[in-house]
Parts: structure tokens; sequence; C-alpha cells
């Protein structure tokens, strides 16, 4: 790519994107969200090959488009054009599908990202003494750590507990800014950022929590309707959450009775909770027994049989 980002860069993916299908003779197209929507779109109309849009989120609504209306604009008028063109869609979960359908008037089905069925880890004690130090751990993963998604106020949070360290995994637009935070604060000893790794690695550090965060705000639908991959990695690493009140999410966590749902994002209310999770053992216990209930129903070995039914069955 000649352009790394912004609209050139969209514009270039866009135009090699399409001379790249033109010239592949492809049977089916599978569209990865709404930025490779188009020149997917034209060439299953040129070459008559089956089109399938697989739709991560909400894309016209993330947070990275709420103060650039002419961009928001492009994409909507992008989306309004083509989607109710659109015969095979899936996405995330079923509030994300419920809209489409609602808007556009299309079948849209559901395939949530689940992980791959994930035995009880037991990690080896040194690498388990080395991350851990005896204290309590706290893990926050993922690729998208970007802003309005709860980082900053749980590291901040690491201010008002003791014995206990949060590893933050993977990256996002925010890191910098949290490494920022860290050592204003002077949570050298408390927070780690660890940049992505294997997926393999991840778990290995998952499974060692004690708590697992998934803090997004409600400033956008996007985030409001989200049902986040690490949900499920906590799950299967059988590992109680502490999630803020988004629709999906806090149903999940409360229907299946593993973690605790919060209202607020200030970091001293948040060590509060934090401490209180870690005192009351019984709650936390009914938490990973049910884990380990729940755990073998939500992976991708079930997962997979519903998008191999859609494949079969495209039109």
């Amino acid at each position: 790519m000649f352009f790394s980002k912004g609209f050139l860069f969209y514009a270039e993916l866009n135009i090699r994107l399409f001379f790249k299908l033109l010239f592949g003779k492809p049977d089916i197209l599978l569209s990865n969200d709404l930025d490779t929507l188009l020149p997917n779109f034209l060439i299953h109309k040129i070459l008559k090959a089956k089109l399938v849009y697989d739709s991560h989120e909400l894309f016209t609504e993330i947070p990275e488009l709420k103060n650039r209306p002419g961009i928001k604009e492009i994409w909507t008028t992008i989306e309004k054009s083509i989607l109710p063109n659109v015969k095979n869609m899936y996405t995330v979960n079923s509030q994300i599908a419920a809209y489409y359908h609602t808007k556009y008037k299309i079948p849209v089905q559901v395939i949530r990202n689940l992980p791959y069925k994930q035995e009880a880890a037991n990690p080896e004690k040194a690498f388990k003494g080395r991350i851990k130090q005896n204290r309590k751990m706290i893990v926050v993963q993922g690729t998208g750590l970007n802003m309005d998604r709860g980082a900053e106020e749980a590291v901040l949070m690491m201010q008002f507990l003791q014995n206990t360290v949060l590893y933050i995994i993977g990256g996002g637009d925010v890191f910098d800014k949290l490494a920022g935070l860290i050592e204003d604060h002077r949570l050298e000893d408390k927070v780690f950022l660890l940049k992505k790794m294997p997926y393999e690695k991840l778990l290995e550090y998952t499974s060692l929590a004690d708590l697992g965060l998934s803090l997004d705000k409600n400033t956008n639908l996007n985030y409001e309707w989200s049902l986040p991959n690490k949900l499920f990695d906590y799950v299967q690493c059988r590992v109680p959450v502490l999630v803020s009140d988004r629709k999906l999410v806090a149903e999940f966590v409360k229907n299946n009775d593993i973690g605790f749902v919060t209202k607020t994002f200030d970091p001293m209310l948040l060590a509060q909770t934090v401490s209180s999770i870690f005192a009351d053992e019984k709650t936390y216990q009914i938490w990973k027994e049910n884990l380990d209930k729940i755990a073998p129903e939500y992976t991708w070995e079930n997962e997979s049989k519903k998008l191999k039914k859609i494949y079969k069955n495209l039109v």
C-alpha cells in the first residue's frame, strides 16, 4: 500500500481490491466489514459470483466516526446503496442482526466469534509465579483497546488496590496513553502492558487471571450492542468477569451468573468493587462453577456448524 491511513488509504484499498478480485475468478466473495463491501459487491455484479457479507460490528457507529460527519456520511451512503441488495449476511450478535434486518429488510444471521474449546488450564508453576508473584491478577485483553473502552480507568483503578496486578494485553489507539498513565502514577510494578501475541500465548496469561475486565462505555451504539470476543475467552479460561452495563454483555453475565455488572467508571469505585469481589469467596466460587458449566457450550466447535450451514445454502 502506498498510503497507510486516512481517506487515501481506504480509496487505495478499495481500488486495488477491486482489480485483485476481478482477475481472481472467485466462486464466492466474502466481504469482512463495510470497508471492503463496495469492491466485493461490484465484482459480484460483474462476475456473478455469490456474495457474503460478514459484519463484525455496527460499522457506521464506531467511535472513530463520531466526530467526522463527512466520512461517516460516505460509509453510510455505501451501506444504504448496497445492503438492500445483499442476500447472504451474518453478524456477531442478535442485536446488530435485528438492526440490519429492520433497516434494510434483508435476512441477517448470527455467527459469534467464539474460541475453540479450552480445557481448564494448569499453568507451569514458574510461569505463574513470575507473572502473578502471589498476587491477585486482573486481565484486559484485545486488539481494539481504543477510546471509550475503559482501559484508562482500569489503569487508574490500580492506585487503590493492594496485592493485585493488572495485565493489559493487545493493542489499540490508547496504548501510548496507557503507558503515560502508568508512568505518571508510578504504577510500573502493578500494571503491565504487553503487545499483541500469538493467541495460544495470550490464553496462557488469561488463564492465570482471577478477574477479566470488559468496560466499554455507552458512547455509541457499536459499543452498547457489542459482545466482545474477550468475554468468551474469559469463559473458556474460567475467569470471572467485571463488566460495564452494556446491553448484551450485561445480559450474558447476569443470565449465566459469572461475574459482576458495574454502572461506574470511577477508578476508586471500581477498585472498591474489585476488592469486594475478591473478599466474597462464596459468590466467587459460584461464578467459577458456572463458568465450568457453560464453557463447553460457547465454543467454535459448536458455532462453526451454523457457519457451514450458511455456506451450504448460499443464494
